[in-house]
């Protein structure tokens, strides 16, 4: 097997702390679920939302200025996870009044399947996780 084929699947692409790097960080995640097959997916859209929300987060609450966040996302034939490390402190959490903010952690809390946060030195990771077993399979099977 050659690192086209062989799974886990990985990309990563860091970017500035700029207004700019919310849709770029969207069309990354889209044009990497595009390179997997996953294009049609229907749970395309959700990881696109999530992915938004994550890395808009990261600018608001989690990049000191002159740095940027790394995003991350897997592929390993189950599961699309997504991760958006930071390095600022403090985890995030949806908030108990509603307009305290924190619309965007209960989205992804919503439309992922399991979402969290992990320890990074410095900073963190937030993660989301959507189930696409057989997904891959399923779409190039039906484009034959």
């Amino acid at each position: 097997m050659n690192a086209e084929t062989e799974l886990p699947y990985q990309r990563d692409q860091f970017y500035g702390r700029s207004r700019r790097s919310v849709p770029a960080a969207r069309h990354f995640a889209r044009w990497s679920l595009t390179y997997w097959g996953l294009d049609a997916w229907d749970r395309a859209g959700d990881v696109s939302l999530c992915v938004s929300e994550l890395a808009t987060n990261a600018l608001l609450h989690g990049v000191p200025p002159g740095r940027g966040f790394l995003l991350r996302i897997r592929y390993d034939g189950e599961v699309v996870r997504v991760e958006v490390h930071d390095s600022g402190s403090g985890v995030p959490r949806i908030p108990d009044e509603a307009d305290e903010g924190g619309r965007g952690l209960l989205l992804v809390s919503l439309l992922a399947d399991k979402w969290g946060v992990g320890e990074r030195a410095p900073g963190k990771s937030v993660w989301a996780e959507f189930v696409a077993a057989g997904e891959r399979d399923r779409f190039s099977r039906r484009s034959r």
